[in-house]
């Protein structure tokens, strides 16, 4: 049985600048990263000053998100950088992904730290200046709203790339974007829940619906956390599988090339873009003219390939 190998790098042969971040998204991350600095110190020292955990959790859950926000962009930057560095073999838009990906922990420890706080001050209740610690958590989600503003405009564009011209989801959208967003979202909800708990000791002295209201925040950035921590590591494991498009790949071969009795031996599929895959295949077959091009020509439709390797077995 004899093999022959050929590669395709398609529009990435003389250039590794195909997926770096967008420099619009860079800007307003950046941007966003400077106002939730700026909210984070007054939503922390108010929360200390009036004695409010649930102003407390929101102000450091603020500040998780800071930092959070600043690995984004400078992800971007670090992408933008590095593009043109031929040592990464498939560009550099697995930084972004990374910085996602560490976002999401950041999240994870916040969620811990909101639990552990809020838990203190159900066993030991302190007195709480409710009206002034309410006027700081409607100012925080003021912030945290603007700063959705800004990001929103990206975060949508690039989810309306996230579907392929045959139906099947892209799943291209920009992961470190999404993390950005998904922390201003997480601290826009955290900042509602500390307001309904402020309110309803102010109004009705409920003391444990401001640690209650804690351990709800807790919850629900846990569970984004979760999920962005899946959608990552995903992406950096190279778990891409059970995509549609290898299926699809997998019978175009076989169907394409029937008539010489080609079948697939064995094949990979791995993201390396947002909107971008490489796949490495190996076929056998009992032609004694059947060329990669031909294989790849089976699947020349899903315009996501970007990078192919075609191994061809032929049999005696």
């Amino acid at each position: 049985m004899a093999a022959m190998h050929t590669h395709d790098l398609g529009p990435w042969q003389h250039s590794h600048q195909f997926d770096t971040g967008n420099a619009s998204a860079e800007r307003s991350t950046r941007l966003v990263m400077w106002i939730t600095a700026v909210a984070m110190v007054a939503e922390i020292a108010a929360g200390w000053w009036f004695n409010s955990m649930a102003l407390l959790a929101d102000g450091w859950h603020m500040s998780s998100h800071a930092v959070a926000i600043g690995l984004s962009a400078f992800a971007y930057a670090a992408a933008r950088r590095y593009a043109k560095d031929s040592r990464f073999a498939f560009g550099t838009w697995k930084i972004e992904v990374l910085a996602g990906y560490s976002s999401a922990l950041f999240l994870v420890g916040v969620a811990v730290l909101m639990v552990a706080g809020s838990l203190e001050r159900l066993w030991s209740p302190q007195p709480i200046h409710y009206r002034e610690a309410a006027a700081v958590a409607v100012l925080g989600l003021l912030v945290n709203l603007l700063s959705a503003r800004l990001l929103a405009g990206h975060h949508a564009h690039h989810h309306g790339h996230d579907h392929h011209h045959d139906g099947h989801a892209h799943h291209g959208h920009d992961l470190n974007l999404r993390s950005a967003y998904l922390h201003v979202v997480a601290d826009a909800a955290t900042s509602v829940l500390a307001i309904a708990a402020l309110l309803g000791g102010w109004f009705f002295g409920w003391r444990w619906l401001d640690p209650a209201m804690g351990l709800v925040g807790a919850a629900l950035v846990a569970w984004w956390a979760k999920g962005l921590l899946a959608e990552t590591g995903k992406v950096l494991l190279d778990r891409e599988m059970d995509h549609p498009v290898t299926d699809e790949i997998r019978q175009g071969i076989e169907a394409g090339l029937a008539d010489s009795e080609t079948r697939v031996a064995d094949l990979h599929v791995w993201r390396v873009g947002r909107e971008a895959y490489a796949c490495a295949v190996t076929v056998v077959t009992h032609s004694t003219v059947l060329t990669a091009d031909e294989v790849r020509a089976t699947f020349a439709m899903h315009e996501e390939i970007r990078h192919s390797t075609v191994e061809i077995q032929r049999c005696g």
